[in-house]
């Protein structure tokens, strides 16, 4: 497996075509712009090895402790977090997940500060439908797709330099597959 600098540096260097390409397929600045800057984003901190204590692991600082139920729950290399299809895909799903229940948490704190109410679950999903319109309004209908495409290009692009790594040490990919 190549190490951790290693990595650091594919993402960054990988990041300038998949903007490029992306400018040239879709001819947007915006779009090409959140592909590359989700890209570094994907490779660098929302990478496959949020499952060990990692540079990407480290890098979220005081924050890392929302990985915690991550690494313990998915095995390194699994399929889930390593997976081409899957890995990205869970931890987007995962972090929006720890984001709601703290969003939540925060509201109860902040309504029993105040002597309001238990907030309710209602709310908390309106307040992420006017993120996601807010979004939508000010960077455009496809925004979330191009960040989460250039998040799953940033993530992929670990698994396969692993996937190239151990192909070149031991000759074997299959327990990747």
């Amino acid at each position: 497996m190549p190490s951790g600098s290693k990595h650091d540096a594919i993402t960054v260097i990988l990041s300038v075509p998949a903007t490029v390409i992306t400018y040239m397929a879709v001819g947007k600045p915006i779009a090409a712009a959140t592909v590359g800057a989700a890209f570094l984003f994907g490779g660098l901190m929302f990478g496959p090895d949020l499952d060990t204590i990692s540079r990407p692991y480290s890098r979220w600082s005081v924050f890392r402790i929302i990985w915690f139920p991550y690494r313990h729950f998915f095995k390194h290399r699994s399929r889930f977090s390593h997976g081409l299809l899957f890995g990205a895909l869970f931890r987007v799903i995962y972090f929006l997940g720890v984001a709601t229940i703290l969003a939540y948490l925060a509201a109860l704190i902040r309504n029993g500060i105040a002597g309001d109410g238990m907030p309710d679950v209602a709310g908390l999903a309106r307040a992420w439908g006017t993120i996601r319109d807010v979004i939508r309004s000010y960077l455009g209908e496809t925004f979330l797709l191009f960040a989460f495409l250039g998040l799953w290009l940033g993530a992929a692009s670990h698994t396969l330099t692993d996937i190239a790594g151990t192909f070149i040490k031991t000759g074997r990919r299959e327990k990747f597959f």
